[in-house]
């Protein structure tokens, strides 16, 4: 906090007392108050000037007496239900003087306002801008307000009480900037009607979108959507986006329509969502752009954020190969001069586990499946070494048994076939170990696209080998 002096009020030891005291500062006179919100300023304990008086003026020295109040007074738990988490403010500080470093915007949208802390340091830093705050709880909403109006940015402000989801927006010529923190809830939370809007909307940019997504994602999606080149944005989230499947529209966003530019992951100890334990993302990203590549860094202390610059720069062509990205935070190693990481260059992968090769490489106990099901596939050092430079047909190779997740996939004899191994692999714990209960079905060893290289790390020497194909997986 900018005023770190407690501001004393009996009247902020309940939700009426600050509605109260958001009146008395003047929330009405942001806009027209929705009759939500006017319901919550009825029959209202009076309010003396001078109580206004004082948190007004700490209002403006860069406090949220109210924000603050209303934390302490709504439980954690409860308002994890609607994802209300207020945003420190050395984050906030920080996200905003990243967004200064691009340009001046226009406009200023935040699309889960919680008290204002976003709209109110964006009207500090952008003297001209709009500010545009969309929040769903009405005493939220009109908590934003009173602090908008205690600063003097009523006349260039406005609280749209609505889900950000379903926001319409005026089309301006000038710049967006889009920022604030998106209220994070999980996907068993969250409405078949919008589980069917992600797939929707997803769909119209031509990306997939999981069920599993939680609403921070959705956030993402509609600002992908309804932002127009040259806006631009930043936004802290839940960082689980980065690694997780269900992440994977987000991360096709960034590289995409959103235009990524980087993204700072922020330690739970450094408390970016306090009270959470959480891990945090920061990423800051311009609409319409494919960028050539991202820089990532990791945050251990909020005194580190500086203005969100710096980090580890990764390609673009990196970050597509690569299904998880929190990697990408953690510093790299001192790269000598002329030299490149070999992930720069080429995808690397560790051969693919079966977690029981007595099962799933081929044998006695696999006699009569089908020949489409047993693939050849190097299983040991030596046979790399015993086929030259050049691995030109897999013929003396161990084939290794890959079944379809789906064994309907399969033909009637074919079934009934792979069926007959199945009982014969689930005698001899193939079902049980670990890889396996971790599949999508523990039959399914999930064989990767054969490499063009392949390379092995078994031996004193690593000499690479080329594979045809056409002949062998890995």
């Amino acid at each position: 906090m900018k005023n770190s002096t407690p501001f004393q009020s009996k009247l902020l030891s309940s939700e009426r007392g600050i509605a109260a005291l958001a009146l008395a500062l003047g929330a009405d006179t942001v806009g027209e108050l929705t009759a939500a919100e006017a319901a919550l300023v009825k029959s209202l304990p009076d309010v003396q000037a001078a109580e206004v008086n004082a948190l007004r003026s700490k209002i403006r020295d860069g406090g949220d007496p109210l924000g603050e109040a209303f934390c302490d007074i709504r439980s954690a738990d409860v308002r994890r239900e609607s994802g209300a988490v207020y945003t420190p403010y050395k984050i906030v500080e920080a996200m905003l003087g990243w967004a200064a470093a691009i340009g001046v915007p226009d406009r200023v949208v935040d699309p889960g306002a919680g008290s204002g802390r976003f709209l109110i340091e964006s009207g500090r830093q952008f003297k001209k801008a709009s500010l545009v705050a969309v929040e769903t709880d009405p005493l939220a909403a009109l908590m934003t307000r009173a602090n908008l109006a205690a600063v003097g940015m009523a006349d260039r402000s406005s609280v749209m009480l609505k889900d950000f989801r379903a926001a319409e927006f005026e089309q301006i010529e000038g710049r967006t900037l889009y920022i604030g923190n998106p209220p994070y809830v999980r996907h068993h939370l969250i409405d078949t009607a919008w589980k069917t809007w992600l797939k929707e909307q997803s769909g119209h940019l031509n990306l997939k979108a999981s069920q599993l997504a939680g609403l921070h994602v959705y956030f993402f999606l509609a600002i992908a959507r309804w932002a127009k080149a040259g806006d631009y944005g930043a936004l802290i989230t839940a960082s689980q986006w980065l690694d997780v499947n269900y992440g994977q529209l987000v991360r096709d966003l960034f590289l995409n329509r959103l235009g990524g530019q980087a993204v700072y992951v922020i330690e739970p100890e450094a408390e970016p969502f306090p009270g959470t334990q959480s891990t945090a993302a920061v990423t800051t990203f311009k609409v319409n752009g494919t960028p050539p590549s991202a820089r990532f860094a990791r945050i251990n202390k909020l005194d580190d954020l500086d203005h969100l610059s710096g980090g580890r720069r990764v390609s673009r062509e990196r970050l597509i190969a690569e299904p998880r990205w929190s990697n990408f935070t953690r510093k790299a190693r001192d790269i000598q001069s002329g030299y490149v990481e070999l992930g720069e260059l080429c995808r690397v992968h560790r051969g693919q586990v079966t977690g029981s090769n007595r099962v799933w490489i081929a044998g006695e106990h696999s006699e009569g499946l089908p020949d489409d099901v047993l693939f050849p596939t190097i299983t040991k050092a030596m046979e790399l070494f015993r086929a030259g430079q050049v691995l030109t047909n897999g013929d003396k190779l161990r084939r290794v048994i890959d079944l379809p997740v789906d064994l309907a996939d399969l033909s009637a004899k074919k079934r009934e076939a792979v069926q007959e191994f199945l009982k014969r692999a689930e005698k001899m714990g193939a079902k049980t170990n670990y890889t396996s209960m971790h599949r999508k079905a523990w039959w399914a060893v999930g064989l990767r696209e054969p490499a063009p290289v392949l390379a092995t790390y078994m031996a004193r020497r690593a000499p690479a080998f080329v594979l045809n194909k056409a002949e062998a997986r890995h």
